[in-house]
């Protein structure tokens, strides 16, 4: 049977018989419509030589045809599509993550590197050594349940199932598996909103003020240094201005706008105006991929104009690099300030707290942070306070 393999055509398959519908689009592609129900896209692309692209519930018509063409395009090239996916059946998740998975992963997602040494980390012990249909949902239980027995958080290890899934749904798209053997394993529930982290008025003066000493001890100690130089006929060093290093800039700058470490890490002069007193968070360095504009106050607008622009990053490393970690000065800054129990990630979530505590409604909030939508931002809303108490006092009965 022939027609053109579409929306329309799947509305209108015929029931209770086997059939093979061909494309009159595209020579070679074809739609196997089974009376079990189990239809699939195929692709034909030498004789006797049949590839099965995906079932017809998990795959568009359009992206079941883009890869059948891709197929047909490999073959000319002298590509053995059958052969090549014979292979990687019988690789194991180890071979898959190495060989097929880790590259296209560290080339089309920015974090892929990461992605894949976190697979790797996580589940090549327990799972690296099972072929891909092999892995099973009580297989991930069993995993789970190790992990939670060694104190990891349950957030973090949804985060690890998810990202196994991601891997897996690519492997069914590349036709490798028919299915996701995981794709029914549910995450663990939690507690969205928790306790948010923040400092408190007499913490926030505690941290500035241990910033503020960090900086004096390190210009009196380039003084020193400088002093002993000179006398020996040494080249000075240069001497400290406002700031002794990235440090200060970048706490004060997420205290100020929200900003992620990452985004702070990446942030460039070119997407700073100093003249209009805003910044943009490129889509590629964002967490969320998309490009926000955030308006600078006066102490952020100061603190950027004390800072060199002798580099293309605003806040470099050594040479003008890009930073990986601050976790030594910041673990001696917190220390220093008697503030516990408070990461990096905790000024993000200062700066969103005070902004709902002094009256800014949430969605624009959610704008500053970037968020996509506002379950991450609903986290603050207990600190609005003053919203529910007006809605239960609508309970009051009107006294007569």
């Amino acid at each position: 049977m022939k027609a053109a393999i579409n929306n329309s055509l799947l509305k209108q398959l015929p029931e209770g018989r086997d059939v093979d519908i061909y494309d009159t689009r595209l020579i070679g592609f074809a739609l196997r419509v089974r009376k079990s129900g189990r239809h699939s896209y195929r692709v034909n692309y030498g004789r006797g030589k049949w590839a099965t692209i995906g079932r017809l519930s998990d795959i568009k018509p359009a992206e079941a045809r883009e890869q059948a063409q891709k197929i047909l395009g490999d073959a000319v090239k002298g590509i053995d599509v059958g052969a090549a996916r014979k292979q990687a059946r019988a690789s194991t998740l180890r071979d898959y993550l190495a060989n097929i998975y880790g590259p296209w992963v560290k080339t089309h997602r920015k974090s892929g590197a990461a992605t894949l040494s976190r697979l790797e980390a996580c589940f090549d012990t327990d799972l690296g050594g099972k072929r891909l249909h092999e892995i099973t949902p009580w297989l991930v239980e069993k995993w789970r349940s190790r992990r939670v027995k060694k104190g990891r958080a349950p957030a973090t290890i949804n985060r690890d199932i998810t990202t196994l899934k991601a891997s897996l749904n690519k492997a069914v798209e590349w036709g490798i598996i028919e299915a996701n053997p995981i794709a029914k394993v549910k995450p663990a529930k939690l507690d969205r909103k928790g306790i948010v982290r923040y400092l408190s008025d007499d913490e926030e003066k505690r941290l500035r003020e241990a910033l503020a000493a960090r900086d004096a001890k390190a210009r009196i100690e380039r003084e020193n240094a400088n002093h002993w130089r000179a006398k020996r006929g040494y080249p000075t060093m240069p001497v400290f201005e406002r700031y002794s290093d990235h440090l200060t800039p970048m706490v004060l700058l997420a205290l100020n706008t929200g900003m992620r470490r990452g985004e702070l890490f990446a942030l460039k002069w070119s997407n700073v105006d100093l003249e209009r007193g805003a910044l943009a968070i490129q889509g590629d360095g964002a967490k969320s991929g998309q490009t926000r504009h955030i308006p600078l106050n006066s102490e952020a607008l100061d603190v950027l104009k004390h800072c060199p622009q002798n580099h293309t990053l605003v806040l470099p490393g050594k040479g003008g690099a890009k930073l990986t970690t601050i976790k030594k000065s910041w673990g001696a800054l917190v220390e220093s300030a008697k503030v516990e129990n408070f990461r990096f990630h905790d000024l993000r979530h200062t700066f969103a707290s005070k902004l709902v505590m002094r009256g800014v409604d949430l969605n624009t909030v959610r704008e500053l942070l970037g968020h996509g939508d506002l379950t991450m931002t609903l986290r603050y809303a207990h600190l609005a306070p003053e919203h529910k108490a007006a809605a239960v006092e609508k309970l009051r009965q009107v006294e007569v």
